[in-house]
């Protein structure tokens, strides 16, 4: 079946960095663009970011020129590279599979960002 496990997430005081990682199983990596997506209390979930399979990004106007997306389809992995991070970034964040109308989506990896 399908798994997308997200890791490292953690506490961070603000203009700190974390590196969350999400590795996927039972689908073929390469032929699905990969998100990242995230949701606070009382919030819809938004995209962070997500790169296709030739490797384009795309970011939300909140994270651009902080966040990197990546992907190496040898490890079945995405990755996302948060810098400067800051309160407002705190939420869970989730990883995200598409390929055509199939999405699948990992647990989620917690992010709390302290003043």
């Amino acid at each position: 079946q399908v798994q997308l496990v997200e890791s490292g997430g953690g506490l961070v005081q603000a203009g700190g960095s974390l590196r969350l990682s999400c590795v996927a199983s039972g689908i073929d990596f390469s032929s699905n663009v990969m998100g990242w997506y995230r949701q606070a209390p009382g919030n819809q979930r938004e995209l962070v970011a997500d790169i296709s399979t030739g490797g384009t990004t795309n970011y939300a106007n909140s994270v651009k020129g902080r966040f990197t997306i990546s992907r190496d389809n040898a490890k079945n992995t995405v990755y996302l590279q948060m810098n400067s991070l800051k309160p407002e970034d705190t939420a869970v964040y989730y990883c995200k599979a598409r390929q055509f109308l199939a999405n699948y989506w990992g647990q989620g990896t917690q992010v709390t960002v302290s003043s």
